[in-house]
């Protein structure tokens, strides 16, 4: 019986995946001044005993002021360098695993309470910051507007995220992905919506794919060559006048010609006005679209949660690999279930191999 495509290999630059599924970044909201926890230590820990084939860690701000909420991960400073240190060789000493980090600015969405406390905000008189955005036009009725980035603060920006990408290298991860979907600040830079600015950055779509296209190429040019850069791009804003399937074209085919080494395809997050399809699979057209037009691989999400749809999306061609975010919060061995079920085999602890059904004997890779 032929191996599943699904669990076939898959390079992503010169790393080698063991199979195609990708855990994708999930924010925890439990950092401490951007400093991981053992919160941390025991979710990643667990979630690299997956199986999967690439674990990629939660957003992580390249600055304060570009966390998504106060508890957010970050990675500006030693003492978040070393913190992530701490967890980081913990999970390698039990798990070979590939490890990746996507690294973010929140942009207007910066300075808002975790979802279980509701998600809005926070004022400044409560601890929260001034956000920064392409311009000054707030995410949300209810919202303060941001400050419109000087031309001196995009170039802190991008330092800010070439400093968090060397960072990254000294920690040994294995791949990057920079945020540029879910309306934080690399999309709000490529929609205009968000952006309408009346310089080189906004504008035109040459001109507000500017800056997304400036952070990639200094990340590139700051993390070893031959370890992957890729980026987490939104296939539409789901509104009217807004980000779309044809600029995402665009600039899938600008990052391809700049040594991109893979797409993240998701969607929506950049307002609250957005119209989105749910369904299963609701994301996957913007992977198949996206494929056709470029040669780097590419990354499907999208309400994927059963063994034989991601299978199908694979096997159809539709996209290099899938990527699960709750789907393996509810079952964090969802890729031991999915290889039962297709006729696969998986990585797994030697510790955790007297756990293997006795109906599936070659289920079990040992380390």
């Amino acid at each position: 019986m032929s191996t599943p495509t699904l669990f076939t290999p898959l390079r992503l630059g010169s790393l080698e995946l063991d199979n195609r599924i990708v855990i994708a970044p999930m924010c925890q909201y439990s950092a401490e001044e951007g400093c991981a926890t053992d919160w941390h230590l025991i979710h990643l820990g667990h979630l690299a005993f997956s199986g999967a084939g690439l674990l990629i860690l939660e957003a992580t701000a390249v600055s304060p002021e570009g966390r998504i909420s106060p508890a957010d991960l970050g990675l500006w400073s030693d003492a978040n360098e070393q913190a992530l240190k701490r967890v980081l060789t913990a999970v390698r000493r039990y798990s070979p695993i590939p490890l990746g980090i996507q690294l973010g600015h929140a942009g207007r969405k910066a300075s808002s309470r975790a979802p279980w406390q509701g998600g809005g905000q926070v004022p400044i008189e409560e601890g929260g910051w001034q956000a920064l955005a392409p311009s000054a036009i707030a995410h949300g009725d209810d919202d303060r507007p941001p400050s419109a980035l000087t031309r001196e603060q995009l170039d802190q920006v991008r330092d800010d995220f070439v400093a968090a990408a060397r960072r990254a290298e000294r920690l040994g991860l294995e791949l990057i992905e920079l945020h540029g979907a879910h309306g934080y600040l690399l999309h709000e830079f490529l929609s205009p919506l968000s952006n309408q600015r009346d310089d080189e950055y906004g504008g035109s779509l040459e001109n507000r794919l500017r800056f997304p296209l400036e952070v990639f190429e200094a990340v590139r040019d700051a993390f070893p060559a031959d370890k992957p850069v890729g980026m987490r791009v939104s296939g539409s804003d789901w509104a009217a006048g807004g980000w779309d399937l044809e600029q995402t074209l665009a600039l899938a085919q600008a990052l391809d010609s700049r040594g991109c080494s893979f797409l993240h395809l998701s969607g929506g997050g950049l307002t609250p006005k957005q119209s989105v399809p749910l369904g299963p699979n609701y994301q996957v057209p913007f992977a198949r679209a996206v494929k056709a037009a470029v040669a780097m691989p590419i990354i499907a999400v999208g309400l994927i949660t059963e063994p034989e749809q991601a299978e199908a999306i694979i096997g159809t061609g539709d996209a290099d690999a899938i990527a699960l975010a709750r789907a393996m919060l509810y079952d964090p061995r969802w890729p031991w279930h999915a290889a039962a079920q297709l006729g696969a085999s998986v990585h797994a602890p030697n510790q955790y191999l007297r756990s293997q059904p006795r109906q599936f004997k070659a289920l079990f890779k040992s380390e």
